[in-house]
């Protein structure tokens, strides 16, 4: 199983959505969970993972993970060439190194990483940004590259972030 998790940011609390897939082309989800959690700790550049982390390890409490699974997150698993993590890594460690983490963003990141993937979908020139712990990266590029949807984000990944807004 795969679980996208996204998180949306209130004035007063923080909106956490996982969608569940059973194969990186599905086009259907098979579950939603969400969560509403208080916000425990502001913005701070650079550390991004401090606000969503607790969100999404809150969230994960209700899913019953197995050795196969496959979590995404929306964001950076890798950060740079001398081993700085991004939320993906952090979630990477905090699961005990077990359960494979993928991050697709949407923006770019300054500093090299070779372990850093560009991935083109549709007829977008715009590019995702891939990053994983536990997998191939160049495995997943493929898969992402394939995921359901004719446009840049992938559909189910779409969702997600609609479903975060609700």
């Amino acid at each position: 199983m795969i679980y996208a998790f996204d998180t949306y940011y209130y004035d007063n609390y923080a909106n956490t959505i996982c969608i569940a897939f059973q194969d990186w082309n599905s086009e259907h989800e098979t579950e939603i969970f969400s969560e509403k959690t208080d916000i425990i700790s502001d913005y701070e550049s650079g550390a991004f993972y401090k606000r969503e982390l607790p969100c999404i390890l809150s969230l994960l409490k209700k899913i019953e993970l197995k050795e196969n699974d496959i979590i995404i997150v929306d964001g950076y698993v890798t950060l740079d060439n001398d081993g700085k993590i991004g939320l993906g890594g952090y979630l990477y460690d905090a699961l005990n190194q077990k359960i494979p983490v993928v991050g697709i963003a949407k923006n770019g990141f300054n500093s090299p990483d070779y372990q850093r993937r560009e991935v083109l979908r549709g007829e977008s020139k715009t590019p995702l940004f891939l990053t994983a712990k536990g997998a191939d990266v160049d495995e997943i590029k493929l898969k992402v590259e394939e995921m359901h949807g004719n446009f840049r984000i992938p559909a189910l990944l779409k969702k997600l972030d609609q479903l975060t807004r609700i």
